[in-house]
């Protein structure tokens, strides 16, 4: 299919407007000049062709009757005497009427001899006097009466010396049919080829501009009515499939939008029910004990120190929670200020591992440290969020080891462009149901989401968007029975860069 700009479209419908008609109307001439030229032909027994008839309808009449008046002239100036014999003139009229014409004599002033008498009595007053006019061979007269006739004369002396006229009568309106057939098939044409070049406009038109518009005015109805599915096509090339691709590209960015939008809500309801749990959980708890010490349910001094404990680390939770759900905001909003350096790999981790080892020692779980790195591997990134990172998937590991001798493997390698850091541990590992959704915040694959192991379920959620801020990824791999393993990827510095 060929695809036309909207100018080309617009010298397309002119030359359809132009050119076709002349084209048609060419053929149509065409063919009724032939046409009418083989019937001209055929009644008249004269060659000629019909713009001649049109132009100049006298010529075909004037050439009906030259070969009798050719004869006539001759006799006169040969023979005059032959015009006194009426055999010789019935012969004459004779020859004259299959050529829609009749002859007519006159010996002075009266008329001798007629081949149409009827005819010739309503005419003859206009005749032309003796010596008044003489036609040449192609001439003749045309007398405008009731009847239109043509006249073609020749004068020539009797033998007694009288004067004599041989008239030679034409009608006109034998004529008249020929070109009212030709006028009504010419106008006749004309209205078909307008109807024609009309059709052929508004094809052209409906295919090249309507049909894309009206598709175009389809999807605007559908959009209307909360339909964003509806998707159409458009040629790039011209300008109005350019308005289609155009309005597509609208329709699903707008549609991006919404489902962004109603993804957010989706997620705001449930952030604000996570955190309605996650809060009202402690709050709960602090509310009990604090009754409990107003109640005088605590009346030992064991009970209330016990207590206000309790109150005290629910309280720490509570604040835990808060920071975090402060932290993670600024970071879904993109208005975590970030401080990036260039960090020593091998530097950075000895002192991170080193610091997480002694907690964890309390803990009875063990590290397992490697850095598989070149010494001099430097990566761009912020050295608190980093460790923030790394903090909370210990911290995550920590939680879920659930057995008295825990071991975490710190494993840091080259991979290319980029480091790999995994933290594998020996814990109960995560059903592969819940793996995809270990990173989404406030997840827990705890179905009842009670606190007995602590977090606030936003840990891994904010260590992802970090990991993907500093131009990494990060997933996770596990089984269950046998542990889990979180990796992430940082990018390395590229060489000969300062360290700063």
């Amino acid at each position: 299919m060929i695809h036309l700009k909207l100018k080309s479209r617009l010298l397309t419908a002119f030359l359809i407007i132009t050119a076709l008609p002349v084209f048609l109307i060419t053929l149509a001439v065409g063919t009724i000049i032939n046409y009418q030229d083989n019937a001209i032909q055929q009644t008249y027994d004269v060659s000629t062709n019909t713009l001649k008839i049109l132009s100049n309808p006298l010529q075909v009449l004037n050439r009906l009757t030259r070969g009798v008046y050719n004869e006539i002239v001759l006799t006169a100036l040969q023979e005059p005497k032959k015009f006194e014999d009426t055999d010789y003139l019935e012969y004459l009229n004779s020859e004259l009427k299959g050529k829609y014409s009749y002859l007519a004599v006159r010996k002075g002033e009266e008329f001798i001899y007629s081949g149409n008498a009827t005819n010739l009595h309503t005419i003859k007053n206009s005749f032309p006097l003796f010596g008044e006019y003489t036609t040449d061979r192609e001439g003749g007269i045309y007398i405008d009466e009731n009847r239109p006739f043509l006249l073609k004369q020749q004068d020539f002396y009797y033998s007694d010396g009288t004067e004599g006229s041989i008239f030679v009568i034409t009608d006109v309106n034998t004529l008249v049919p020929q070109i009212k057939s030709s006028a009504i098939q010419v106008v006749c044409s004309l209205v078909f080829i307008v109807i024609i070049t009309a059709a052929v406009l508004i094809i052209w038109i409906y295919k090249s501009i309507l049909r894309p518009l009206n598709t175009l005015h389809a999807a605007t109805d559908a959009m209307k009515e909360g339909n964003l599915d509806y998707s159409i096509e458009g040629d790039p090339e011209d300008e109005v499939g350019q308005l289609c691709v155009d309005f597509e590209e609208m329709r699903v960015r707008l549609k991006e939008l919404i489902d962004v939008r109603l993804k957010y809500e989706k997620d705001m309801k449930e952030l604000i029910s996570n955190i309605s749990h996650d809060l009202r959980t402690p709050i709960t708890a602090i509310k009990g004990y604090a009754e409990g010490i107003l109640d005088g349910v605590a009346d030992t001094k064991e009970k209330q120190e016990k207590y206000v404990k309790t109150i005290y680390t629910k309280a720490s939770d509570l604040s835990a929670l808060v920071d975090e759900l402060s932290l993670y905001s600024k970071i879904d909003c993109n208005t975590m200020p970030y401080t990036f350096s260039y960090i020593n790999i091998k530097d950075y981790f000895n002192d991170c591992i080193s610091e997480i080892a002694l907690d964890l020692e309390v803990k009875n779980i063990e590290i397992d440290y490697v850095n598989e790195t070149n010494p001099d591997t430097k990566v761009e990134a912020d050295a608190e969020q980093l460790k923030r990172v790394i903090n909370n998937i210990v911290g995550n590991s920590v939680k879920y080891i659930g057995i008295k001798h825990g071991r975490i493997k710190i494993r840091v390698s080259d991979s290319g462009e980029f480091i790999r850091l995994s933290f594998e541990d020996n814990g109960s590992g995560i059903a592969p149901k819940d793996l995809p959704f270990v990173f989404d915040r406030f997840y827990r694959a705890d179905a009842s989401r009670n606190l007995a192991k602590g977090g606030s379920g936003l840990g891994l959620a904010i260590a992802k968007k970090i990991i993907e801020d500093h131009g990494g990824n990060i997933w996770a791999e596990s089984e269950e029975g046998k542990g889990t393993t979180i990796l992430f990827t940082l990018k390395k510095c590229k060489e000969g860069m300062e360290h700063e």
